[in-house]
């Protein structure tokens, strides 16, 4: 990657991954459509039969506009996973609108609800992915569970210590008997 690039990896030495490219390209997406949802919560409502929920949907749009932003980010995964649970609201508000619409409502709602399932789909895809990544280039995917956790064996380490005290349980003989002149009292 050169100098030049707009195109910010935390893999310097690598290109950005299929997960990282559709986290940034989601989280512009969601600027988009949050500026919409705030700019033009009218007639949004009124196209899915969600009248009187402007404010909603309102809501709907800051919360959009800071995931796209997250998403932008250097560390996408919780945006994407923040995209996932907007997403599940998303789908519960539109279910209403569908419900309580008219006829043409009712068939924007459903498009709608298609769109959000497969934007969906495609977030909890992208969060997961980069949960993998991010576990694999910190190395928590190793298998270690032919290991005991101890240099030696399990075998070599029991007994190790013998009698072994640390230097704050050792006391001294006069503290010693002023601790039983102490209990006797």
């Amino acid at each position: 990657m050169d100098s030049t690039s707009t195109i910010v990896s935390k893999r310097p030495d690598q290109s950005m991954t299929w997960s990282q490219r559709t986290a940034r390209n989601l989280g512009w997406f969601s600027i988009g459509l949050g500026i919409a949802e705030l700019v033009a919560p009218g007639q949004i409502a009124k196209a899915l039969g969600l009248e009187g929920k402007e404010n909603l949907l309102r809501g709907y749009g800051a919360r959009e506009i800071g995931a796209g932003m997250w998403a932008l980010s250097d560390t996408p995964a919780p945006a994407m996973w923040s995209r996932v649970a907007g997403d599940i609201a998303d789908l519960g508000t539109l279910a209403f609108g569908y419900r309580d619409g008219d006829d043409e409502q009712r068939k924007y709602a459903a498009i709608a609800l298609a769109a959000v399932a497969g934007i969906t789909l495609i977030d909890l895809v992208t969060a997961t992915k980069l949960r993998q990544e991010f576990k694999q280039d910190r190395g928590e995917t190793r298998d270690y569970s032919d290991r005991s956790g101890f240099p030696g064996g399990v075998a070599k380490a029991k007994g190790a210590a013998g009698d072994f005290t640390p230097v704050d349980f050792k006391v001294s003989a006069t503290e010693e008997r002023s601790r039983e002149d102490l209990v006797s009292a």
